[in-house]
C-alpha cells in the first residue's frame, strides 16, 4: 500500500487542499477489505454498496487529518466500516472512528455526502472532499486571521452573510463557509440539526485576511 498522503479524488480538490494533504496529513497502514467483497455479496450487500465501500478504503483509508475545530475534531482516521447486521442503513457506511467518545457516528451517506449520524443523520458536505476542503481552510485562515471570534446559537443571525458570497469548494450542506471582503466565516449547524438544538448552531469568524489569506490558491 502508498502510504504517500497524496489521494487521488474522485472530484477536484483546490491546491489549498493538495498542499494541506501532501504537508499536514500522515496517511498509515490501513487493511484494504477485498477478502470481505465476497462474503458481503452473499449475505445481500448490493454491489454497489460494496464498491462504494472498497473505493473510499482504496482512496482515502488511512489517511489522518489535523483535527478539526468543530466535532471534536472530527474523525480520527479515515477508514471505511460496513455494518452487515442493519440492513436498513444500506447506502451508509462509517467514514473513521471519533477521536473522543461522542454521541454521534461519523458517516457517508448514500449519494457521498460526509456527515453525522445521532439521533438522526445529518450530511454536513456533499462528498469527503468537502469535509477535507473544509478543514484545510480552517487551518489556513486560522494561520492568516488577526483575530478569530466565535459565535454561538441565535446570535450568529446577526452575521452580515448578504455581502459575503459562498465558499463552494465546500460543497456546503449542514455545513457552510462564507468569503467577505477581508473574512473567512464558517457556520457548523450538524449538532444542532442531528439533536434539535439550535443553540448547538456554531460560527467562526476570522477577520483580518488579504487576498492570499481569503483563498490560499
Amino acid at each position: 500500500m502508498d502510504l504517500q498522503p497524496i489521494v487521488d479524488s474522485s472530484e477536484r480538490l483546490t491546491r489549498r487542499a493538495e498542499w494541506f494533504i501532501s504537508t499536514q496529513c500522515i496517511r498509515v497502514e490501513c487493511p484494504q477489505l477485498q477478502e470481505h467483497i465476497g462474503p458481503w455479496l452473499e449475505i445481500g450487500i448490493p454491489a454497489t454498496q460494496v464498491d462504494r465501500v472498497v473505493e473510499f478504503q482504496r482512496r482515502w483509508g488511512g489517511l489522518t487529518l489535523p483535527p478539526s475545530p468543530e466535532y471534536e475534531g472530527g474523525p480520527k482516521m479515515l477508514r471505511a466500516e460496513l455494518s452487515t447486521g442493519e440492513p436498513e442503513r444500506i447506502g451508509w457506511f462509517e467514514a473513521g472512528a471519533q477521536r473522543v467518545s461522542m454521541a454521534y457516528a461519523f458517516m457517508i451517506g448514500p449519494a457521498g455526502e460526509f456527515g453525522i449520524d445521532g439521533d438522526r443523520w445529518v450530511p454536513l458536505h456533499a462528498s469527503i472532499e468537502g469535509w477535507i476542503e473544509s478543514v484545510a481552510l480552517a487551518h489556513h485562515a486560522s494561520r492568516w486571521a488577526t483575530q478569530i471570534s466565535t459565535i454561538r446559537g441565535d446570535a450568529i443571525d446577526e452575521l452580515p452573510l448578504s455581502t459575503f458570497e459562498p465558499v463552494t469548494e465546500i460543497r456546503s450542506l449542514a455545513d457552510t463557509w462564507w468569503r467577505g471582503p477581508d473574512s473567512l466565516i464558517a457556520i457548523h449547524t450538524g449538532e444542532a440539526e442531528c439533536f434539535d438544538a439550535s443553540g448547538l448552531r456554531v460560527a467562526r469568524v476570522y477577520t483580518g485576511l488579504d487576498e492570499w489569506g481569503l483563498s490560499g490558491g
